[in-house]
């Protein structure tokens, strides 16, 4: 029989700074500097320097939230805490819209890498595998993600080391300068390039499994998220150096084709592999924190009380995250590579959006970070958010208000039937 019981803290400091290592060292370093440098050309450097900022604002803001609030749910929990039910449930669903898009991403980057001509299938059977991974209990999901992000780790630095024996491209790595599409264009590929920072939130969502909580999850998450900057910096710039910005956006597989430029062509099947573990790593956490989420949501009613079970033996919420593969598979049916990373941005920056505002409402006592980080923090989100491409936020909009009216409903009836 199943067990609405209390998740077990079995997670140290070293198993949650891989998780949200191996959430945001994903499949985001393999696919995000592409659409970005078609927004942006060179001009991306200043959008990745745009988007580490507002994701470090938002990080600090998880932080902070994290030391008061250890508990499953992440920003769900903290704005239903600190702002009410609404925020919260605003969170959640942004949350849960936004990262399914991301799973099925993830899904197809490995798919891509590693089963040409056959994504959609192989894409369905990493989520059932991943699924079945994360139904073996939390300390398996952290085993496994801290040997993907060693492979992938490695898979990097051969690419760094790759760029730095090539010849340049030759309109250089700054190309016609970073302002020819404009500052829109900057912050478009700040929007898109976001998608590839959010996996810190893994941490935070994950509260109840983490030992000694308050104290952890703080540290985690800085340093998952200063590991991960310095990565993207190193990538971001080999890139361009190798490629330039118009070869750069035109690719289907950037850093492959940094190896196959600079000579070293034998290794692209290391790339290639490198790649299909970080969409793995990035899939496997990523389940397991919309788990979390869904549990959160269904304990106070915003999903339904049948999600509340967690099994008596691997402590993990196992309906809560086989109806989230169920929702990933659905999606991965339709979806499109470059738009679901536009639509998982959408819900993920007003999910932190939350976060920000919930962290600013703190008082001076469990302050850890200047006010000025939140208030910037949420500005960003919005400008983001307005600037990413108009498909990803005309469907989020209309998805984000089914989710409110569907609640609206519900508790118009639970009045009535009082």
């Amino acid at each position: 029989m199943s067990s609405s019981a209390g998740l077990a803290r079995r997670l140290g400091l070293v198993d949650a700074v891989a998780i949200g290592l191996g959430s945001m060292i994903g499949a985001g370093v393999f696919a995000a500097f592409a659409p970005a440098a078609a927004a942006a050309g060179s001009g991306l450097l200043v959008g990745l320097v745009l988007a580490a900022f507002i994701a470090f604002c938002n990080a600090t803001s998880s932080a902070q939230l994290a030391a008061v609030h250890p508990v499953a749910g992440g920003t769900y929990a903290y704005g239903r805490a600190e702002l009410g039910a609404w925020w919260g449930y605003v969170a959640g669903w942004c949350f849960l819209i936004g990262k399914t898009a991301s799973c099925a991403a993830m899904a197809l980057v490995f798919a891509a890498y590693a089963a040409p001509g056959f994504e959609r299938p192989v894409a369905i059977a990493a989520v059932a595998a991943l699924t079945i991974v994360n139904l073996l209990g939390v300390t398996r999901t952290a085993l496994a993600t801290k040997i993907i992000v060693v492979l992938v780790l490695l898979s990097l630095v051969f690419v760094a080391a790759s760029g730095a024996v090539a010849a340049p491209a030759g309109e250089g790595i700054l190309g016609e300068g970073v302002l020819v599409h404009g500052w829109y264009g900057i912050l478009q590929s700040a929007g898109l390039l976001f998608f590839a920072f959010a996996g810190y939130a893994r941490i935070a969502t994950m509260g109840e499994e983490v030992r000694e909580s308050s104290r952890t999850i703080p540290r985690a998450i800085v340093l998952a998220f200063a590991g991960a900057v310095v990565v993207y910096g190193v990538i971001a710039l080999t890139t361009l150096h190798v490629l330039g910005p118009t070869a750069t956006a035109a690719s289907a597989a950037p850093l492959a084709d940094v190896v196959v430029a600079a000579g070293w062509g034998w290794g692209e099947p290391i790339v290639r592999v490198g790649a299909a573990c970080a969409a793995l790593g990035a899939l496997l956490a990523l389940i397991a924190g919309i788990g979390r989420t869904s549990l959160a949501m269904a304990r106070e009613d915003d999903l339904p009380r049948f999600f509340t079970r967690i099994h008596p033996r691997t402590q993990v919420p196992h309906r809560a995250e086989i109806a989230v593969a169920l929702a990933i598979i659905a999606v991965i049916a339709i979806v499109d590579l470059r738009g679901a990373i536009g639509f998982s941005s959408f819900g993920v920056l007003l999910y932190y959006f939350v976060a920000n505002v919930s962290a600013l409402r703190q008082g001076a006592a469990v302050r850890r970070y200047p006010r000025w980080l939140q208030v910037a923090g949420a500005i960003g989100c919005v400008a983001l958010v307005a600037t990413l491409p108009w498909p990803a936020v005309v469907g989020g909009v209309i998805v984000v208000a089914l989710g409110v009216g569907a609640r609206s409903i519900r508790l118009v009836l639970e009045r009535r039937s009082v």
